[in-house]
């Protein structure tokens, strides 16, 4: 379809089936995450995630045979640049799409594509990620949940010992894609497998974890004698550190998507203006001013590295090193920015109960809290410095320039 065509189709589309509500910035309790429990603040919430879902746009270049739109990378980047324009929120947060996903339909079996990628396309079924453990953080290959096969053939089954940390919603899950120990005789990175976990099989407890920032999206999970069918097996047995590292490309690049797409995210500008200016629009602490267009110009050069990035992953080029340079970016930015708004904000900054009278201000606190985290979720700024030295300039693993 010419290209011209297509844009002005999707723009139609989006004009008629977009609530005008769906076109606001969000607030973290208006975020839509797909799952077994699906949950809406209001009715434009349940229009906007069910015409995506029948639309194949949820994930739009999939396979139509998988649930998805099958749309070419072309048109995908028309309809995330239409999106954008109109300000579009995400129709669902889901981190099987994201991450998970692209991993199966490039390694999974056909079985395994069809028992999974049409439930996360249609917003059935809610994902969690089991890497981090106690002691095996960012040294992830130091993990010691073991998995040990039991039976031959269609019966054969992994007994799950161990535990995780860090999981991110996984009270909420529906399912986990993990990472476990099935060779403690080799090197540790060559004993590891990739599961997929029903989290509602017997053996699981999910206890959340309390954060400073008021919040417990984290969640550690322990496994005693979980029996996992071996089809649920991804990859080959004892390969799994090679399709982590796949997925952790994408979830890089997830998370720079994640606020760039319309996760809840402070306008520096909207939030500084009447702390800032007065009634005549003049800065009334111009050393602060520097700052503010730092930050700014900062997140304008960012959004664009994004869409470039994404256009070359669409062309299948080799995004690794680029991703891990954009995480970095990213969180450091946000931290940054929020160092910035909570300097001036002032004393209104410290305000935290929950009859707030300036719950913008109270967010803020919260959203500045929660930033420190980026920096070590997904991988750690160090990590994330020492692979683009490796990977990326190809310094020696001594750190030597």
């Amino acid at each position: 379809m010419n290209e011209d065509l297509f844009r002005e189709e999707v723009r139609q589309w989006l004009e008629a089936n977009c609530p005008a509500a769906m076109r606001q910035p969000i607030t973290s309790e208006e975020m839509v995450w797909g799952g077994s429990e699906v949950s809406f603040t209001s009715d434009d919430q349940r229009l906007w995630f069910d015409r995506m879902r029948d639309k194949g746009w949820f994930a739009p270049d999939w396979p139509v045979a998988y649930g998805g739109g099958g749309l070419a990378p072309r048109q995908l980047r028309v309809l995330e640049a239409e999106m954008r324009r109109l300000g579009c929120r995400q129709p669902q947060y889901n981190l099987g799409i994201w991450m998970l996903a692209p991993v199966l339909l490039e390694l999974g079996t056909e079985a395994q594509k069809r028992e999974h990628l049409l439930p996360m396309a249609q917003g059935r079924v809610r994902w969690c990620q089991g890497f981090s453990e106690p002691n095996a953080g960012s040294d992830l290959a130091s993990l010691k949940t073991a998995a040990r096969l039991e039976g031959e053939g269609d019966d054969a089954v992994f007994v799950v010992n161990g535990s995780k940390l860090w999981t991110s919603y996984g009270d909420r899950s529906d399912w986990m894609y993990a990472l476990v120990r099935t060779d403690p005789t080799v090197p540790k990175q060559q004993g590891i497998s990739f599961l997929l976990i029903d989290m509602k099989s017997p053996g699981i407890e999910v206890k959340p974890i309390e954060l400073i920032s008021g919040k417990s999206s984290f969640c550690a999970v322990f496994f005693d004698n979980v029996r996992v069918p071996r089809r649920h097996l991804v990859g080959p047995l004892n390969g799994g550190w090679g399709v982590a590292k796949k997925l952790l490309a994408h979830e890089r690049a997830a998370m720079s998507k994640f606020t760039e797409g319309g996760a809840p995210s402070h306008d520096p500008l909207d939030v500084a203006r009447p702390h800032l200016f007065d009634e005549q629009g003049q800065l009334r602490e111009p050393a602060l001013r520097d700052q503010l267009a730092s930050v700014m110009m900062d997140a304008h050069a960012f959004a664009l590295t994004h869409r470039r990035v994404q256009a070359q992953a669409l062309a299948r080029q080799d995004v690794s090193g680029p991703a891990s340079i954009m995480k970095l970016v990213q969180t450091e930015q946000e931290v940054a920015k929020y160092e910035l708004l909570m300097r001036a904000l002032g004393a209104d900054g410290l305000q935290w109960t929950e009859d707030n009278p300036h719950p913008p201000s109270q967010d803020v606190a919260r959203a500045w809290l929660l930033s420190k985290t980026y920096t070590i979720a997904g991988g750690s700024s160090e990590v994330q410095l020492n692979i683009i030295a490796r990977r990326v300039l190809g310094l020696p693993a001594g750190g030597a320039a």
